[in-house]
């Protein structure tokens, strides 16, 4: 057996491990050597979902051995890849010949099957879906051995099921989608201040027409400051953009882990005093260069915590938890100030905190709705899983739902009230022949 946790740490469970190194294998992983069924079986791609989605409740098949890049078509940016190859990798390929993925997550160290499985969004939700959206069709490892090609026009059941469906439909083996265009890896940013909540939901409301928009929020301001935020706003740039600096690279490739933390950090370096510092040191800075458009590097802008290596070890050795909740958009003001105002009086203090506007998805699990979503990182105690209880009540309330890809904690009844499509996953799930099959710690916990 082996230990396994997820990005945040938190929580920790033995799964016996399993390694496929070609798609033709993973068929056969159903069964043992002896040809018996296999029991509890889940697929787990780069260990960057935050809490136990991707850890098997008997066995982990770890996917990474798939990491192959099928087809490139430069002319039409056409690709197909095996499931577990990185978004980096892909990216590393596709961006000198002028393509980038349509969605990133906010790291490149996830997996394509993994972004599948979790529906992933990036800071373009609200133009251009979650990365399921942009799947033409995906190879299925189904419980019964079948291996199963699917897409919109070809099972849709199944598809749709599978894009969000957190691994619980089958294993996915492969996928094919069309990347975007880009002139240069640069984005052209532009930064608005808000000062307090209201307004930062307005900026982001008011750059609906924006390629990218995302907001960092001081989750510890109060009074007339709580809410107060920057939100970025990013365009792909043009060689016309490029200033001198730039244009001498019109590709810049991605800058490794600038600092790496190297132990468990103590827990009580990321405290009120030290996040809240940092936060009026950050929208200081930040709404100096407001108005002025720059220049940011595409993993910058796309993946700046990437910068740091290991960076979950900074909440110390007992992890962290992070909280990322959407609300329906006529709710999400209320709602929103009630969260921070709880998070901030408890002097729980989160070294991020983001605010994103998001569109529908199709999904039968997938995360994302029409509203605003919340994330926060806070480490993990007593006193903070209380407090999210109590979040967790304000989410129901106002028809809300929490991420799956990073949950860790949440109860059977909270994920009931926030996932009408549940049902509908669940018959397609005995129609396969999943349930017994295909479990997680997460499906277990939550009932899936």
């Amino acid at each position: 057996m082996t230990e396994f946790h997820g990005w945040g740490r938190y929580p920790r469970h033995d799964s016996a491990l399993i390694s496929p190194l070609a798609p033709g294998e993973v068929a056969s992983l159903y069964d043992d050597a002896d040809g018996r069924p296999r029991a509890g079986l889940i697929a787990r791609g780069a260990g960057r979902a935050y809490g136990d989605a991707a850890i098997g409740d008997s066995a982990t098949v770890v996917m990474r051995g798939l990491d192959r890049i099928r087809s490139f078509d430069r002319q039409t940016g056409r690709v197909t890849v095996e499931a577990g190859l990185l978004l980096a990798d892909l990216i590393g390929v596709a961006m000198p010949a002028g393509w980038f993925p349509p969605v990133v997550p906010g790291t490149r160290f996830v997996t394509i099957g993994g972004m599948i499985a979790a529906d992933v969004h990036g800071k373009n939700h609200h133009r251009a879906g979650g990365f399921g959206d942009h799947v033409e069709t995906l190879t299925l490892a189904l419980p019964d051995g079948q291996m199963v090609t699917c897409g919109p026009d070809h099972h849709p059941d199944l598809f749709r099921a599978t894009i969000g469906g957190m691994g619980l439909t089958g294993m996915i083996v492969e996928a094919s989608f069309t990347l975007v265009p880009i002139q240069t890896g640069w984005i052209s940013q532009r930064t608005v201040v808000a000062p307090d909540l209201d307004r930062a939901l307005a900026a982001l409301r008011d750059a609906a027409e924006a390629t990218y928009s995302v907001a960092w929020i001081d989750c510890l301001a109060r009074g007339a400051a709580l809410g107060r935020s920057l939100v970025y706003l990013g365009e792909h740039a043009t060689p016309a953009d490029l200033t001198a600096r730039a244009g001498a690279d019109r590709w810049p490739p991605a800058v490794g882990g600038r600092f790496t933390v190297p132990l468990d950090a103590p827990s009580m370096m990321l405290n009120r005093l030290s996040v809240g510092a940092f936060n009026a040191l950050y929208y200081k800075r930040g709404a100096r260069a407001a108005g002025q458009a720059m220049l940011v590097p595409w993993d910058r802008y796309f993946f700046p915590l990437d910068g740091i290596g290991d960076w979950n070890r900074l909440y110390g050795a007992r992890g962290f938890v992070q909280y990322q909740c959407v609300l329906p958009m006529t709710a999400a003001a209320g709602t929103l100030a009630d969260i921070l105002e709880r998070v901030s009086r408890a002097g729980h203090a989160s070294f991020l905190a983001v605010l994103k506007q998001l569109g529908p998805a199709h999904g039968d699990l997938s995360f994302p709705m029409e509203g605003v979503t919340l994330a926060l990182d806070l480490p993990v105690s007593a006193r903070v899983l209380a407090l999210l209880n109590d979040l967790d009540r304000l989410v129901v309330a106002a028809g809300g739902r929490l991420y799956l890809a990073k949950d860790a904690r949440q109860s059977p009844a909270t994920f009931e009230a926030g996932y009408p499509g549940r049902d509908r996953l669940r018959r397609l799930r005995h129609q396969i022949g999943a349930p017994g099959r295909l479990s997680s710690k997460l499906s277990t916990r939550l009932g899936i």
